[in-house]
């Protein structure tokens, strides 16, 4: 059988190009005007000691990068930062996966189980945070568990909707033709409960950096949810921006990374134009 793929003809290439390209300048400008208002009014109205200005955070990641940081080079703070968020992402994301669609799939445990997965995703983040500070000391072992949480229960409830929304007509046609529960698993649920879980990751790594960033808020001796602390400490506010800056690309690299691995798992599906 012919495959069947589905490509842009050149006139929608020309159509999208200059689409494409006002899109980019008018987010450009709306960034300029943003910053260069918070300049002005940082300047003439309001007090930059308490909001800062975009000069002083450029000012701050210049020193950073070129002279590092107090507690040493900003590498070695992005690193650390970085492997806490990686390590509980894909831990959290694979348990979260296995977790949601088996329990999608079995319903009477779901419906045992459900009241104490609800309580636990209902406990706030930032108590266990500091829980997992004296569990787990404040090395990278406590940070990777509070990424895990947030990780995972997105996930969870993704996967467990998305094994839940499986057409039974294709269901039980698959168990008709003689499918076991693992092959029905592997063939039907897995392909169908994909989109659900691809939607639940693209969320899912910025969920663990915020988990690392408040592991390391609450107790550590790197990363940079510390130089969060230290410059909340100072009243420093540049020094939170630029923190929160460098945060914002990571998780925005990530993101990309993302959409490439979801567009190779998808080809699959139908495009739309």
């Amino acid at each position: 059988m012919a495959e069947l793929v589905l490509t842009e003809t050149p006139v929608l290439r020309a159509v999208r190009g200059p689409r494409r390209l006002r899109v980019h300048l008018t987010r450009l400008a709306l960034v300029a005007l943003w910053l260069g208002s918070w300049e002005l009014a940082s300047t003439y109205w309001i007090d930059p000691f308490f909001y800062s200005k975009p000069s002083a955070i450029w000012h701050k990641l210049v020193v950073w990068f070129t002279e590092g940081t107090a507690s040493g080079s900003v590498w070695a703070q992005i690193s650390v930062t970085l492997q806490e968020a990686v390590w509980g992402f894909v831990l959290g994301a694979v348990t979260g996966v296995v977790m949601g669609v088996l329990l999608g799939r079995a319903r009477f445990l779901a419906d045992v189980l459900a009241p104490f997965i609800k309580a636990a995703n209902a406990i706030p983040r930032i108590v266990l945070a500091s829980l997992f500070v004296i569990w787990f000391g404040l090395g990278m072992s406590s940070k990777v568990a509070t990424a895990f949480v947030l990780v995972f229960f997105g996930v969870f409830f993704n996967a467990f909707q998305g094994a839940r929304e499986v057409s039974k007509v294709v269901d039980d046609n698959a168990r008709i033709l003689g499918a076991s529960r693992w092959q029905l698993l592997g063939t039907v649920v897995l392909p169908s409960a994909t989109s659900w879980i691809l939607a639940s990751l693209h969320t899912a790594f910025g969920f663990a950096l915020i988990g690392a960033i408040v592991g390391e808020y609450a107790g550590a001796d790197k990363g940079l949810g510390l130089l969060i602390a230290q410059s909340q400490g100072a009243f420093d506010a540049p020094g939170i921006y630029a923190a929160m800056i460098i945060t914002t690309v990571l998780a925005l690299l990530a993101e990309s990374v993302l959409t490439v691995v979801e567009r190779r798992l998808t080809r699959w599906q139908p495009r739309q134009t």
